[in-house]
């Protein structure tokens, strides 16, 4: 049986920093996102605050974009046809909400040496702001620790896997930290020990009562009173643990796996784009009318693609194959 993904619990600011892609050798192996400190990225567990929510598709086929607020940073969210549940979720909230979200990284390389990472939701959960201040408390305790394992990993002539595992060190952040320093090189620590510190000052009460740097959503002084945060903090991550609970494997496809419509979609590329510079939008649309392509589905098949990162846009209006 093949050991469910991590994960990770990492501020969007650090999440954002990363750079580096690691693609499994092996058929359907897990690609992973690595970030400067050593988080080996595949699934990753974030709360805050949806500021912002737009459906990009139609009723019956939403693409649903959202922005999660943390203390540090901003993640963004895709939810469309092959995550059913993450886009209902998604359709009932009213920004500003909290949120709790588990899902796996999507990256998407517009040209070399630019990286859009994002998050694809597997489930998503309103909590209240108890649960998300206790995911900065713990995201702060997590951070702290890569912060150490970098530390130590730094100060080794040859940083191993084994050396650091010695230490205390999981393996799977002993084998990010040794990724991390062959990739980034130098990283500047100050910004994650002041992300640090910062996230760690919000948790105080006289941070909570001045100007916040993340939106806060009004309380609802009716609702009943919250239940111990410990057994709630575990409810809520036993449903996020276990989308397959509620969305069936079957009706998503793999990460690098094309849809028939995707399929499609880059055959008419490649059919029209003899010089390889690229064809407008409205060049492709009008060939896929011709192979009775409905509007919407070229423009969810197309968002697909960006997603895996085998098109993009090297103008506005205009789609070329990577």
């Amino acid at each position: 049986m093949v050991e469910r993904e991590v994960a990770w619990r990492v501020f969007a600011g650090e999440f954002n920093d990363s750079t580096y892609t690691l693609q499994g050798e092996e058929e359907r192996a897990p690609s992973y996102l690595v970030s400067p400190l050593g988080a080996k990225m595949n699934r990753v567990f974030a709360v805050g605050v949806i500021t912002d929510l737009e459906n990009l598709g139609t009723p019956a086929e939403p693409l649903w974009r959202a922005r999660l607020a943390d203390p540090t940073g901003t993640f963004f969210i895709s939810a469309g046809q092959f995550q059913p549940e993450a886009a209902v979720a998604l359709s009932k909230i009213k920004p500003p909400a909290f949120a709790a979200v588990i899902g796996k990284i999507r990256t998407y390389s517009p040209e070399e040496g630019m990286l859009y990472v994002s998050i694809r939701p597997e489930v998503i959960r309103t909590v209240d702001e108890e649960i998300r201040d206790y995911w900065v408390l713990e995201s702060v305790k997590a951070l702290k620790e890569r912060l150490e394992a970098y530390g130590e990993g730094k100060n080794m002539h040859e940083p191993s896997v084994h050396e650091l595992a010695e230490l205390g060190y999981s393996k799977r952040l002993a084998e990010g930290i040794v990724l991390a320093l062959e990739e980034y090189g130098e990283v500047p620590v100050e910004r994650y020990q002041r992300m640090l510190h910062e996230s760690l000052a919000y948790l105080m009460p006289e941070h909570k009562d001045g100007d916040l740097s993340v939106p806060v959503p009004e309380k609802d002084d009716a609702k009943e009173p919250a239940p111990d945060l410990e057994d709630k903090e575990e409810e809520v991550i036993e449903a996020l643990s276990h989308p397959e609970e509620h969305v069936p494997e079957e009706e998503e496809p793999g990460d690098d796996e094309l849809t028939d419509d995707e399929t499609k979609i880059i055959e008419l590329i490649d059919d029209l784009d003899k010089e390889g510079t690229g064809i407008e939008w409205t060049e492709l649309e009008s060939a896929a009318k011709k192979a009775k392509l409905k509007k919407e589905v070229v423009e969810e098949a197309v968002m697909g693609l960006l997603d895996k990162g085998l098109v993009y846009e090297p103008v506005l209006g205009k789609i070329r194959k990577i």
